[in-house]
């Protein structure tokens, strides 16, 4: 059973940064990758950036590259993304969830998505 808190979100200007930190339990790191995820208003949900949880190789949508970093706490079980040079095209609802990758049978493998956290980029 996939289980996950995120925090972190907020309101930041344009330019600012925010740390999501993502306590995860239940089977959660037992999938291989985690990865962080978000929904804007009116948009597909994305995958954003995502670790091995075995070598921590990243990997990073190509909008965010050079500005996120995910990086985890294999021991605490937490994840996290630091966010900077934040733009309004990254306010969204962030989770943490295992894959890299939404998918259309994604809900009946690792269960529904939760309440996420809302980051808000605006000046």
């Amino acid at each position: 059973q996939v289980r996950t808190v995120e925090s972190g979100g907020g309101l930041v200007q344009p330019g600012g940064s925010l740390r999501l930190s993502c306590q995860t339990s239940g089977h959660t790191f037992n999938y291989g990758t985690i990865g962080w995820f978000r929904q804007a208003s009116g948009k597909e949900r994305e995958g954003v950036s995502c670790i091995g949880l075995s070598d921590g190789a990243p990997w990073y949508l190509d909008s965010v590259k050079d500005r996120f970093t995910i990086s985890m706490d294999s021991a605490k079980k937490m994840v996290y993304l630091q966010m900077n040079s934040l733009s309004p095209e990254d306010t969204a609802v962030y989770w943490c969830r295992p894959h890299c990758a939404d998918y259309s049978d994604y809900e009946d493998d690792f269960g529904p998505w939760g309440q996420g956290t809302q980051v808000t980029v605006s000046s």
